[in-house]
């Protein structure tokens, strides 16, 4: 049997501002309708012998991947949250021994969220091919056979042929991001592959492989696993014991040491889509050779991807250019200096920049908010409650609110008594007073909350029931 075990805990700071760290890149929509988690999922449909897959992902994110599930109609054997970030070899390790206790040793098909396979069919016939060394033994990666020289990829140097299989070798070396003299000889010369980060391997080998390299982060996953709890849908790492393990990626743990490595060339139409100029390249391109996305007016303009989430974007005379326009935030940049958007992301959290983190519309387990207008003394806020679901009982010492309903019907616990407001209908809650808000309709609830006081931290929250399994201290508004 295989099991998917799907990467989802990265941040994807290099496609800032669509992508932050609290909606990351794997959970937002960037070449159809579906996120990128959804597609990596889709891809196994139709697949032999799969078990339902394992999804790690942090903390914060963990009801926006379980909805992203739902939507699509796949069940997990568990959604596993990571405490804190430690790379992809302990991910994997605790991936493992999840499946060792689980299932009877399964094969692992280890998948990153945020990667774009446009060739299904070669895909799953790859996935088959892998499948046959992995029980034998074999830690198996997939090589991406060239396209073209890009530097912002790993490369695999192939070792001699496996078993007289074609495009099956072994591993001789892993190289780093090469320069560009580099890779265009690595491209021509027909020896190297694209790292794609994509294995299989049995449970137990992996698991015998990083202990023998790296000893300590099996030790501390273990306890991690031990000491972990079920929490809903969720299974909970123990914080103390994860965060002692080593962040290492698997690559340099164990694939560059083994001796036990074989890859897989192969076509399929991969792009991790790591910056703006892998949506420029893999976008529809128009006459001008321009990836356009929204309410853009462009004149004389080339070689460029501008993409417009909330308003008109102009744009003049520019060729090879990146513009990205956000309700919050607008980024420009030569499109060959998008790899620097990462120092800009660093450079906002060093200043505690809010966008940095989150976008104005933030997600929560029941619904989402957005903040309209803010001043010194007055917060307004649009919120949006999913059918069924039902904030925390809760209470707040410096704020009070004023609630109006635009659409659907919400059902607010208020102190003592309870009510049913309609659209157009609003109440008041008083500063410290209990109150609970909740949508027992069929479609979404809207609903505008004037938030007035001395102080409106997204902090001044006191939690006395959730459904949701929060405590004070975690997603701390609403």
């Amino acid at each position: 049997m295989i099991l998917p075990v799907i990467l989802a805990g990265g941040s994807g700071t290099r496609l800032w501002p669509l992508s932050r760290e609290l909606y990351p890149k794997q959970l937002i929509s960037l070449l159809n309708e579906k996120s990128m988690l959804q597609n990596t999922l889709l891809r196994l449909q139709g697949m032999e012998n799969l078990l339902d897959p394992l999804v790690t992902c942090n903390e914060e994110n963990r009801f926006m991947t379980a909805e992203h599930l739902k939507n699509i109609s796949v069940n997990s054997s568990s959604i596993v949250l990571e405490p804190v970030g430690r790379n992809t070899a302990p991910a994997i390790a605790v991936s493992a021994i999840l499946a060792l206790e689980r299932h009877r040793d399964p094969v692992l098909l280890v998948l990153p969220a945020d990667h774009v396979i446009t060739d299904t069919a070669s895909f799953q016939e790859t996935v088959k091919r892998g499948h046959d060394h992995a029980e034998a033994g074999g830690l198996v990666t997939f090589g991406i056979v060239p396209q073209s020289a890009e530097t912002g990829y790993g490369y695999i140097r192939k070792g001699e042929s496996l078993s007289g299989e074609p495009g099956v070798y072994k591993i001789e070396r892993f190289v780093e991001k090469p320069c560009l003299k580099d890779a265009q000889h690595y491209a021509a010369s027909g020896d190297y592959c694209w790292n794609s980060g994509m294995f299989m391997f049995k449970a137990s080998t992996v698991i015998s492989e990083i202990e023998a390299h790296a000893p300590d982060i099996v030790r501390y996953c273990r306890k991690a696993v031990e000491k972990g709890k079920e929490d809903m849908d969720f299974f909970r790492l123990d914080l103390e014991s994860f965060e002692k393990a080593p962040s290492d990626s698997i690559d340099y743990k164990v694939m560059e040491k083994t001796t036990g490595g074989v890859m897989i060339a192969c076509d399929i139409g991969w792009n991790d889509l790591g910056s703006f100029d892998a949506l420029w390249q893999t976008g529809r391109q128009d006459e001008k050779r321009n990836v356009i996305k929204g309410d853009v007016l462009a004149e004389d303009v080339t070689d460029s991807y501008i993409n417009s989430q909330n308003r008109l974007v102009a744009a003049v005379g520019l060729d090879g250019y990146v513009i990205v326009e956000t309700k919050d935030a607008v980024l420009v940049a030569a499109r060959d200096r998008v790899g620097n958007v990462k120092g800009l992301v660093e450079k906002l959290r060093k200043n505690q920049r809010p966008e940095a983190v989150t976008h104005s519309r933030v997600y929560r387990p029941w619904g989402a908010y957005e903040t309209v207008d803010t001043s010194e003394r007055f917060q307004v806020k649009r919120l949006s409650v999913n059918p069924g679901a039902r904030l925390s009982l809760q209470k707040h010492y410096h704020r009070a609110e004023h609630w109006t309903v635009v659409s659907g019907t919400a059902f607010i616990t208020r102190g003592e008594e309870t009510m049913l407001l309609k659209e157009d209908q609003s109440t008041y809650i008083p500063l410290g007073v209990k109150h609970r808000l909740e949508n027992p309709g069929r479609i979404p609830l809207e609903l505008i909350e004037v938030q007035s006081g001395a102080y409106l931290g997204e902090d001044d929250i006191v939690r006395y029931e959730d459904v949701y399994g929060r405590k004070e201290d975690q997603e701390e508004s609403t």
